[in-house]
């Protein structure tokens, strides 16, 4: 067992980034109780506070660019403003990118000469106009607009979700297609960049179903669209290639997508995916049922889901895998270590855990990780762990950097 150290941060965390396996860390959370100020804290590997700096705003994840740098989205004085700090702490640039004042930040990506961003037509709960559309949009350095391309949510279906109601006869019914009255970035995964090829993911706020808008990279232009599902955890799997996956409504499954956008291989179950620098994809499966059946699991290329040891338990950190195959990952109160040979150990156990609010897990130099659950930093030492594989998810540039973008 590896004792960690416990790290008091200044309020809940919501996101941990590192420019390499050196450090800093770079931390986003809330400003102790208060929901309107975000927190940037960046730390040593041993979790030495080194500085803070705050911002209006509610925290969203911090994005390590290819320099190094780490970016923070807030509010400005008049609208939304991506900043650009060093590793000391200094500003380097604030940019405004390009957009209607209706509109509000749903998610954005750094790119070596600009940003990804997708946008909503409105704000959170609040029902989108007639004509308005999320769109997603590459911005220059300095903010104004390269290209822009709509993402319509309209006449959403799934055979899953059912209806029932004076209009049935009181009969339980599916759905009849709708289209949003709200519209959300996707919870997981919204904005990935996986060289010639955009996966953004928009929302029903109401019903959870998501739809994923496959789009060219270089000029916007529109490739495919996912199936309107109950989305999930998503990856990049290869150039211009994802996995998606989908959890609810009687759904359980994960979908490999090409670069055109088409479906070439499917699992019947749903993971938090590791992608090694072989290709081989495993993680910990999440299921909506209690008490838990999920196990660690295998996803062959011919479709064959090899099950590994039973997890208990519900709420599971994001894994991160080291160079020996060990994918290691917080869930039911323990640190858990599964190895290339599906044989796991626990590092570490906390009596009487509920927390759910964590972060995913962060491989270090010395073998160290680090992860947060709520408003602590846990830094473990001595956890017999390899450095991080170099494989392409998320363990590569959308790993500690991240920022879930790809180059090849």
């Amino acid at each position: 067992m590896c004792e960690p150290r416990r790290v008091p941060m200044s309020g809940q965390v919501w996101g941990l980034a590192a420019p390499d396996s050196g450090g800093p860390v770079f931390i986003t959370g809330y400003d102790g109780k208060g929901l309107s100020t975000t927190v940037l804290t960046a730390v040593d590997v041993d979790g030495e506070v080194l500085w803070r700096r705050r911002f209006d705003g509610h925290p969203g994840p911090p994005r390590v660019g290819p320099g190094g740098s780490v970016w923070v989205a807030h509010r400005g004085p008049r609208d939304v403003v991506l900043t650009e700090l060093d590793a000391t702490g200094s500003t380097l640039r604030s940019v405004t990118p390009d957009h209607e004042p209706h509109e509000h930040l749903g998610a954005f990506v750094v790119l070596p000469d600009g940003v990804c961003a997708s946008w909503l037509p409105a704000g959170r709960d609040r029902v989108v106009p007639a004509g308005r559309h999320p769109r997603v949009a590459r911005h220059n350095g300095d903010g104004s607009v390269r290209w822009s391309t709509p993402a319509v949510l309209d006449r959403l279906s799934f055979p899953g979700r059912v209806e029932i109601g004076a209009k049935t006869g009181w009969e339980l019914r599916p759905s009849k297609p709708w289209t949003p009255r709200t519209v959300e970035a996707h919870h997981w995964e919204p904005l990935l960049v996986a060289g010639h090829r955009v996966a953004a993911t928009f929302a029903d706020g109401s019903s959870g179903i998501s739809v994923t808008f496959f789009l060219d990279t270089a000029t916007g232009r529109p490739v495919a669209a996912s199936r309107p599902g109950p989305g999930r955890h998503k990856a990049i799997v290869g150039p211009g290639e994802f996995l998606i996956g989908s959890q609810g409504y009687g759904a359980c499954g994960t979908a490999h997508h090409d670069s055109s956008g088409a479906v070439v291989r499917e699992w019947p179950t749903h993971t938090m995916p590791l992608v090694d620098r072989h290709g081989a994809i495993s993680g910990p499966e999440s299921e909506n049922v209690l008490p838990s059946r999920s196990r660690f699991v295998r996803l062959d290329p011919d479709g064959t889901v090899r099950h590994g040891p039973a997890l208990s338990g519900y709420y599971t950190a994001y894994p991160a895998l080291d160079d020996e195959g060990t994918a290691v990952f917080w869930r039911d109160g323990r640190l858990l270590a599964v190895d290339a040979e599906s044989r796991m150990r626990e590092l570490f156990a906390l009596e009487d855990e509920e927390r759910a609010v964590m972060s995913r897990i962060l491989l270090l130099d010395r073998g160290q990780g680090l992860f947060a659950l709520d408003d602590e930093l846990f830094v473990l030492r001595r956890t017999g762990l390899g450095p991080l594989d170099s494989g392409v998810w998320p363990c590569a540039d959308g790993g500690l950097h991240g920022n879930p973008v790809t180059h090849q």
